[in-house]
């Protein structure tokens, strides 16, 4: 009896230490991907430069000179947060709440002509075609996503879109991911890819500490911005991500 016992426990010794080193036994088979996270903006829809611009005019509207290059380094989070960012000195929830509606009525009335991402449709049935679970997650609330998924007919495709205002913090913190995973009933890091192409996009990836972290160059940031960060893969737009899944996943 004893020496069962012993055995026992050095069997959950091994099992946590396998938890610990990514939830699975040295030499064990990683499990299959279930479900792949992509960003909206820049990564599924194109980036013309539209959120960055609306942000500006929408703070100097209401009297508030912020640069394009500040904007520029918070591309990827939260909008509301980002007016809460550089409007919250005021210390004013009305003001706040001004910006951030002149701020949403400029990027649904832009994003009624961006077009997608060449392929990302394709992309989408291929996935899905491949037994995957898709999902977005976004620095946009509720109203503008839905504004553009369903201009595009593309709720079909999505088992959870994730916006910021369903979490308590937007990116880079990874709070988006783990809430589509629960939407998606995806209980393993290990079957999760995130995608997007921003640095912020590539941080919550890493933090959620996902299978794969991986950027796109279609959208706001370069190659070189991207590589800063810790990531898998790069590639050029999320039409070669069904072929990078089904030859390294």
């Amino acid at each position: 009896m004893r020496d069962r016992s012993i055995s026992r426990r050095q069997s959950f010794k091994t099992l946590a230490a396998a938890s610990a080193a990514g939830g699975s036994l040295a030499g064990a088979a990683e499990p299959a991907i279930r479900l792949v996270v992509l960003d909206v903006g820049g990564t599924i829809v194109q980036d013309r430069g539209d959120v960055p611009k609306a942000l500006e005019r929408a703070f100097a509207n209401h009297s508030l000179e912020v640069t394009p290059a500040e904007i520029a380094g918070l591309r990827g989070a939260s909008k509301r947060e980002v007016v809460q960012h550089f409007a919250g000195a005021a210390g004013r929830k009305d003001l706040i709440a001004a910006i951030y509606g002149d701020f949403s009525r400029q990027i649904i009335d832009s994003y009624k002509a961006v077009p997608p991402i060449a392929g990302a449709e394709e992309a989408f049935k291929k996935m899905r075609t491949n037994g995957l679970l898709l999902a977005t997650t976004t620095g946009f609330d509720r109203q503008i996503t839905n504004s553009i998924v369903t201009r595009l007919g593309w709720q079909k495709y999505f088992a959870a879109m994730i916006t910021s205002d369903d979490v308590a913090e937007g990116r880079p913190a990874p709070f988006m991911i783990f809430h589509a995973m629960e939407a998606a009933r995806v209980n393993s890091v290990r079957q999760v890819v995130a995608v997007g192409d921003t640095p912020l996009d590539l941080e919550a990836g890493t933090n959620a500490g996902l299978r794969g972290v991986i950027g796109v160059l279609s959208g706001a940031s370069t190659e070189a911005r991207l590589r800063e960060q810790p990531h898998t893969h790069i590639l050029r737009s999320v039409a070669e991500l069904p072929e990078l899944l089904h030859s390294h996943f």
